[in-house]
């Protein structure tokens, strides 16, 4: 069992609830990012975090497994997988600090570019009376940028969500196509992330016995989420994407 106090522990705690309302509610993982790396370095929290991702992601796709777009998630995974080895490759080389900074400067760049994106769509259908759907040539461009760049930061950082959760924003989703689509799509990287994992070395017995102490915690927060995200607003939760994705972007920059 690793040697950490008590406030570690609780913070490790609130991360693994956030982990699993993240899945089944309101995506905000990058704040379970911020308080394992608080506690951890940086590729241990991200070893640590890992496995919990895979548990609250099973319980995401089994609550939403029927509202899954596979059009759109057929169209991420090339890029996606490019940007996981490219992540890997960067991991062997990169210092905890520099994984950090270099996290954080394309999580504020890609909210920066998603929150303009929005802002052009809804004048697009505020003067058009109805939002126009990217052409093919521009659809497949975004999935490539930001399947890409969710690759590679989900290898190095779990830090894939705000980025993705974007993608899925700026393809104006129902909650629960949104929520679907986002499970089936972590579910599948994150478990194919492990051997990589593995491969770098970044499992240890202390982080699997920790894992297991903080596994009820994602299952109480996947199930509270479930129950949150019935009494949701639309508009709450984009918001609360777009302010969690922020928070930890500032947070993963400054520390």
């Amino acid at each position: 069992m690793p040697d950490l106090s008590l406030l570690a522990w609780a913070a490790l705690a609130l991360g693994a609830v956030t982990v699993g309302i993240s899945k089944t509610a309101i995506p905000g993982a990058g704040v379970a990012v911020v308080l394992f790396a608080a506690v951890l370095p940086a590729k241990p929290s991200t070893a640590a975090l890992l496995l919990l991702l895979i548990l609250a992601d099973v319980f995401a796709v089994v609550f939403y497994r029927r509202h899954a777009d596979w059009t759109v998630l057929r169209r991420l995974i090339p890029p996606v997988l490019v940007g996981v080895v490219a992540g890997a490759v960067f991991m062997a080389h990169a210092s905890d600090t520099l994984v950090g900074r270099v996290i954080a400067v394309i999580l504020i760049g890609v909210i920066t570019l998603g929150l303009v994106q929005r802002h052009r769509a809804a004048r697009r259908e505020q003067l058009a009376g109805e939002p126009a759907p990217p052409s093919r040539g521009a659809a497949a461009v975004q999935a490539g940028v930001y399947g890409g760049l969710g690759g590679f930061t989900t290898m190095v950082a779990n830090a894939a969500g705000p980025i993705m959760s974007m993608y899925f924003l700026a393809a104006r989703m129902p909650i629960t196509v949104f929520l679907g689509t986002s499970a089936w799509f972590f579910f599948l990287v994150n478990v194919s992330k492990v051997p990589f994992s593995i491969g770098l070395g970044l499992f240890s017995r202390e982080l699997l016995v920790m894992d297991l102490v903080l596994a009820p915690f994602v299952v109480l927060g996947a199930f509270g989420g479930r129950v949150i995200v019935k009494r949701m607003s639309r508009t709450f939760f984009e918001w609360s994407v777009i302010v969690l994705s922020i928070l930890g972007a500032l947070y993963l920059l400054l520390r």
